[in-house]
């Protein structure tokens, strides 16, 4: 099994360096992320980059290092920063994450919807980082090499877990 290399995208404040620590077991409070940061087998993006779409062709031309690209949605926010479709532009696996899900203000079922508009294909996590719900599945399914392992891991570990 091949070492998965993952970009992380999203709004400002979306939760991109916060997901990179739990994946890498790091525990320290994040900060502002003001370039790309390349941490382990994470590439950690500036949401800018993502608002931005003077920005896109960085988004793309990066994506190109990787074997998959997160898509982050905070599930706090009543918008989605990505264009519908916006996967298609990326060619690689894609899945998406949500963020904050046990904020007071979360609306899961909203962001799943505003998610799915930019993500043509792949699962969804639901997460919270700082109460490790769901960060468990992000790497086995970034480890499976194909939409058949994808698809059943995701059928056996249902919880947290949107097809």
């Amino acid at each position: 099994m091949k070492q998965p290399r993952v970009m992380i995208i999203g709004a400002i404040g979306a939760g991109k360096t916060t997901l990179t620590n739990a994946l890498l077991g790091m525990t320290h409070v994040a900060v502002k992320t003001q370039a790309m940061n390349y941490k382990d087998w994470i590439i950690d993006t500036p949401g800018e980059y993502s608002e931005n779409p003077m920005f896109y062709k960085t988004i793309m031309a990066t994506s190109l290092e990787a074997s998959h690209v997160i898509f982050l949605q905070d599930a706090t926010r009543t918008t989605c920063i990505f264009p519908p479709g916006f996967s298609k532009g990326i060619p690689k696996r894609t899945l998406g994450v949500i963020t904050k899900i046990d904020h007071d203000q979360a609306d899961v079922k909203r962001s799943i919807t505003l998610l799915r508009r930019a993500m043509s294909a792949g699962p969804i996590v639901l997460t919270s980082a700082p109460n490790a719900i769901g960060i468990h599945h992000i790497y086995p399914i970034l480890a499976c090499e194909t939409d058949e392992e994808i698809q059943r891991y995701c059928h056996e570990n249902s919880e947290n877990i949107v097809l």
